[in-house]
């Protein structure tokens, strides 16, 4: 009976499969997905360092665009010189010559030919014009002949007259015979000097005919042209022209300008000043102050005041418009070092202690960083980072990036 219940017992028991060897298989199947992850991560890493290493090598390859820039030459302040004053005062005016001349001929004619142009320089006593000189050249042979004719009849009458000398001196002849031999005479000197007189004329007026450059300069305005009639006084008679050109003597340029009589006091002979040009608004041209014309314009309440330049410039053309910053003077120390250069202010990127600029040369654009000193009316003093003489960025500075590839725009 015992047996038989062990044996029922038996035949309910479930058998289990062996856990350790499932448990193996589980271990060898995590190993070996583990084992393609890590291969296919390594893979793709191979792969971005390639792909990164091929866009890098194609943007070596690949030309660098190079950024437009405008530059501007920075300059060395001299020895001893101290940041400019501020303005006591400014005033408004034009530019004018001093030395300027509408040129013509002496006498009536028509043009026959004019040698110049607008903006052409000529120098002193160079022919710019011809008039038409048929009729003087004909009065001048006329003339010629009248004193021909003179001279020989002088001539034949000198010896008639030296001989009634003579004959009276011995008392061959009667007084008066030798008085009329004297008259003849004296009416032929007389009748020669007319007649020089007359060619010299006509050879004037033959002279007359062309027209030359009184002094040396530039020609603004082309009044006439060939077939035109030219006479000095035709003055609002119709279309004739009274000149042929205007010419500027452009190193007699300056400034005059109207100070107010309240501000008078503040202006003085040989001040010094800055000039800006309407048509240049960031050029300092610097001058003085040549005097202060004593008279003033009572329906403005003004006086001129004539201001000259210290320099000449091309740039500079008579009537365009200017304002003028009368300065104060300034002591210069006897022993001071060199202030540094001056630059546009545009040039200047950053502030403080990060200021710097771009420094141009040979088509790259190098950043430092640069001590900046006051502003003054020439620019922006730089005590340190730029020489005198390099070139730096003035336009397009925002974009640039140190050793970026530029190209300078006029």
């Amino acid at each position: 009976m015992t047996s038989d219940k062990s044996q029922l017992l038996n035949a309910l028991h479930i058998d289990r499969p062996a856990q350790p060897a499932i448990q193996r298989r589980s271990t060898w199947s995590v190993a070996l997905i583990g084992a393609v992850a890590a291969a296919a991560l390594a893979g793709g890493t191979w792969f971005a360092i390639q792909q990164g290493a091929l866009t890098t090598s194609i943007s070596s390859v690949l030309p660098q665009q190079a950024q437009a820039v405008r530059i501007a030459v920075a300059r060395s302040l001299a020895t001893g010189d101290a940041p400019a004053a501020g303005a006591l005062l400014e005033a408004t005016g034009y530019v004018v010559a001093r030395r300027s001349a509408t040129v013509g001929p002496k006498i009536a004619g028509k043009l026959s030919d004019v040698l110049i142009e607008e903006g052409m320089h000529v120098e002193a006593g160079q022919v710019i014009a011809h008039l038409d000189d048929s009729n003087a050249r004909a009065a001048l042979a006329q003339a010629k002949a009248t004193f021909d004719q003179a001279q020989t009849t002088a001539d034949d009458a000198r010896p008639t007259f030296e001989r009634s000398q003579t004959e009276l001196a011995k008392q061959l002849i009667a007084r008066a015979a030798f008085d009329t031999a004297k008259a003849t005479f004296d009416q032929t000197q007389t009748a020669l000097e007319v007649a020089r007189t007359t060619l010299a004329v006509a050879q004037q007026n033959e002279d007359d005919t062309v027209v030359v450059a009184p002094f040396a300069g530039v020609v603004t305005v082309k009044a006439a042209q060939a077939g035109e009639i030219i006479s000095p006084q035709a003055a609002g008679a119709g279309f004739t022209r009274t000149g042929v050109a205007t010419i500027v003597d452009m190193d007699s340029l300056e400034v005059d300008v109207d100070v107010n009589e309240n501000f008078i006091n503040r202006v003085r002979p040989d001040q010094p000043v800055t000039v800006t040009l309407n048509a240049y608004p960031d050029w300092r041209i610097p001058g003085h102050v040549i005097a202060v014309v004593p008279t003033a314009d009572r329906s403005k309440a003004t006086l001129p005041v004539r201001v000259a330049f210290d320099s000449k410039d091309p740039r500079i053309l008579p009537e365009l418009g200017a304002r003028v910053a009368f300065l104060a003077a300034v002591k210069k120390p006897k022993a001071a070092a060199p202030a540094g250069v001056s630059v546009p202010p545009e040039a200047i990127v950053g502030d403080g202690d990060q200021s710097a600029v771009f420094v141009v040369e040979d088509g790259r654009a190098e950043r430092r960083a640069v001590k900046l000193g006051a502003r003054t009316a020439e620019g922006q003093i730089v005590l340190s980072g730029v020489s005198d003489g390099e070139s730096v960025a003035v336009a397009g500075v925002d974009k640039l990036t140190d050793g970026a590839k530029v190209k300078i725009e006029q």
